[in-house]
């Protein structure tokens, strides 16, 4: 799913138009723009020296003064206050990490995996062992202490060598849509060509395939690929970014979408195009920003879309859920998205970052938060140690925060002690 963002997120479509503006509005300082599958960037990343592993063995620093200081301290997994625990979605996420390290994919991810300490086996014992322990414990202070007291905790360097590590989050979108074209639905999300495998490099850019306006029709090499239409060019094009999307069909039905492929250019973020040319400001570019800078002037956005010069393609997934890069389901804030050529895939990490949420009085608030996660996909923007992409879930209110996330944390793999 990531691999379109391609995975960052970043990211927000019907969900966040006009109506979560204001909402968006009470929000001081929230951070720039992120996306899904694409986390924005208008500035280069910190070279990382190329003789460090990405990954460190840490004896990490544990203030538990406070619960967002306390690492390993995850007040999401139980109920409280009035809150419900994500329980079972963590167990389940485990589940789907334990179902790809039986595959012949993670024999083959493993075995060349760089730093020894993480084998496949390894990481299969840590997470049963995790797994019991989230079971058996009956508190977040219990699991934490155990989690302490029997696991290795190997930190990302970061993009800066000291352990910093920016996030960005990414969802999936629902949106309306045809199955066949009409004067409403007239912007297309196309299928992966059969013969794709062929095609000549370089690939065909964005334009050359949908035209600037997105509607190139029966002129593009694509034609009769089709796959749905939607109303909006901006919701067809934020899918490319986000991956994925859940589909309510003009004939009553529901399906999903999901990653098929995708031409070989890299991210470029739109955002940041936005801010290179003035048309925005960089401080406080958000997607609802964005959106809303696109439906106040629509033409511009046969200028900035086609920038991004890859073009991804879809096959329709029948209301299944959003799968990572690893072919498993990625769960509500419990999935992450890394670069693969450097993170162990399919394993136990925990995260350390900030994150929004929605108060009972509707305003977006920020909390540090430690979270354990599955790592379980990717993305064509997430590169380096330096990045994670959180899955914020499905659906408006995902969409509604994963927009607005933003800014830095850090990022540990955990394996069982030897």
């Amino acid at each position: 799913m990531k691999r379109t963002l391609a995975l960052v997120s970043l990211s927000l479509g019907i969900a966040l138009l006009a109506p979560v503006l204001s909402v968006f509005a009470q929000v001081p300082g929230y951070p720039p723009y992120p996306t899904r599958n694409s986390p924005e960037t208008w500035s280069p990343e910190p070279s990382q020296p190329e003789e460090r592993q990405p990954l460190v063995p840490v004896e990490p620093v544990v203030d538990c003064t406070s619960a967002s200081r306390c690492l390993g301290y995850d007040e999401q997994i139980w109920s409280a206050e009035g809150r419900q625990g994500d329980w079972k979605a963590l167990l389940t996420s485990i589940d789907n990490s334990l179902r790809y390290l039986g595959t012949k994919e993670a024999i083959a991810a493993y075995q060349n995996y760089p730093i020894r300490e993480f084998t496949l086996d390894r990481v299969r014992r840590s997470l049963l062992r995790f797994r019991e322990l989230v079971v058996s414990a009956k508190s977040p202070a219990d699991l934490q202490a155990a989690v302490s007291r029997e696991f290795t905790f190997y930190q990302s360097v970061g993009n800066d060598g000291n352990g910093t590590v920016k996030f960005t989050a990414y969802y999936q979108p629902v949106y309306s849509a045809s199955r066949t074209r009409t004067s409403v639905y007239k912007y297309p999300v196309y299928a992966l060509p059969p013969n794709f495998k062929q095609w000549a490099k370089p690939h065909p850019k964005r334009v050359q395939l949908e035209g600037k306006n997105g509607l190139l029709g029966n002129q593009s090499r694509l034609r009769g690929l089709e796959l749905f239409w939607f109303r909006d060019r901006l919701d067809a094009y934020l899918i490319h970014i986000q991956g994925s999307a859940q589909l309510n069909l003009t004939d009553g039905s529901v399906t999903s979408i999901g990653y098929a492929g995708a031409t070989d250019y890299p991210w470029t973020s739109i955002g940041g195009q936005l801010i290179k040319d003035g048309r925005l400001p960089a401080k406080g570019l958000t997607m609802p920003v964005m959106i809303k800078y696109f439906k106040q002037n629509p033409k511009e956005m046969n200028v900035y879309l086609p920038r991004w010069e890859r073009f991804v393609f879809f096959k329709e997934t029948n209301g299944e859920p959003a799968r990572g890069s690893i072919r498993v389901p990625v769960t509500a804030e419990r999935s992450i998205a890394t670069d693969k050529s450097l993170m162990p895939p399919g394993a136990l990490a925990l995260i350390n970052a900030s994150f929004p949420y929605i108060s009972q009085n509707e305003r977006l608030t920020y909390r540090t938060v430690n979270r354990y996660v599955l790592d379980q996909d990717t993305g064509s923007a997430i590169k380096g140690p330096g990045r994670v992409d959180y899955f914020m879930g499905t659906g408006k209110i995902a969409g509604d925060r994963a927009g607005v996330t933003g800014g830095n944390g850090t990022l540990y793999y955990l394996l069982l002690k030897e």
